[in-house]
């Protein structure tokens, strides 16, 4: 018997040249759209409205006199939690030309170090060095409901102008908005829970939602590699509905009513024998799944030879038993 893992990597060889030249396609498009971006062309990128309430959320702030405050959630030192703080070293950038205080609230030791040195950075490119407090960055709690009553209790002392909360959100993301809310804070929010959007949708003045999220640092910096990955992947999009577009009506073309292709041989070890004796009736067989373009184009080849077991878990054996 053939060993399990090298025939996952003959199944992929066999039948993952599809997907191989799909990857490929994919890589040139995002690389091709990075020269593009070098070369100084000015890629599109669809307007984001939560973004574009950054300037007018901190210009508010500046005028109240009141501070800026940024959550990045209650997530590890994660992809999530660094492009939160990507967005908020932007907002950070703004709010220092006007002189308005920041505050970022962490729940995480290690997010907690790094939101340090992405703010301290922030305001040497400024040129305000000088203006930087260690305080603005603080460390609340790592414990959930700890955490959602110290932020608010920050946003109410100190009056919060304006307030973004980006990154894992879970039960205390309502508690957040209808706190930043009861001050009269302009909100941007967004989160990578599908369960926590709804209630920023309804409490918070601008959400950004899906992949906006992690559009927003090729959004606000227009750096060439961020814009020319995100039109390459947009490229890749289209590319992926344009071939379920196809393949769906390719298949339904050959497995319509309309379609009265019957199949009068079959291949077996390479000689064409026909159907009434592989099927035991006379006369030819109409075209099954199976005999479809795309099925022969996607379809895995399995070695017959190849078993897969699955041990057997005694623990649910005798719960099973039991019950």
């Amino acid at each position: 018997m053939a060993d399990i893992s090298s025939w996952q990597g003959e199944q992929y060889l066999d039948t993952g040249w599809v997907g191989v030249l799909f990857t490929l396609t994919v890589v040139f498009f995002i690389l091709f759209n990075i020269k593009r971006a070098h070369k100084g062309k000015d890629l599109y990128i669809r307007r984001i409205a939560g973004l574009n309430a950054i300037d007018e959320a901190v210009g508010r702030a500046t005028e109240m006199g009141r501070p800026v405050l940024m959550v990045p959630g209650l997530g590890a030192l994660n992809a999530i939690s660094v492009q939160a703080l990507n967005i908020f070293a932007y907002v950070a950038k703004t709010a220092v030309r006007f002189s308005t205080p920041i505050r970022v609230c962490c729940a995480d030791a290690a997010v907690y170090t790094v939101a340090q040195e992405i703010i301290r950075d922030s305001y040497q490119q400024e040129n305000a060095s000088e203006k930087y407090d260690i305080d603005s960055v603080r460390f609340i709690s790592d414990q959930q409901f700890a955490f959602a009553a110290g932020v608010s209790g920050i946003i109410h002392r100190e009056q919060a102008a304006a307030t973004f909360f980006m990154g894992q959100f879970y039960a205390e993301s309502l508690i957040f908005a209808e706190t930043a809310n009861a001050v009269g804070a302009i909100q941007v929010a967004s989160s990578t829970e599908n369960t926590q959007t709804p209630f920023f949708i309804a409490a918070c003045d601008y959400v950004l939602i899906g992949e906006e999220f992690y559009a927003a640092s090729a959004y606000l910096t227009r750096q060439p590699v961020l814009v020319g990955s995100l039109v390459g992947q947009d490229w890749s999009k289209a590319l992926i509905l344009c071939t379920v577009f196809l393949g769906t009506l390719l298949n339904t073309v050959e497995m319509g009513p309309l379609n009265h292709k019957t199949i009068s041989e079959e291949k077996v070890d390479g000689k064409n024998i026909p159907t009434k004796t592989l099927a035991g009736v006379e006369g030819p067989r109409l075209i099954k799944q199976s005999d479809t373009f795309m099925s022969h184009l996607l379809k895995a080849q399995v070695d017959p030879e190849i078993k897969i077991t699955r041990d057997k878990d005694p623990e649910a054996e005798s719960a099973a038993g039991g019950g």
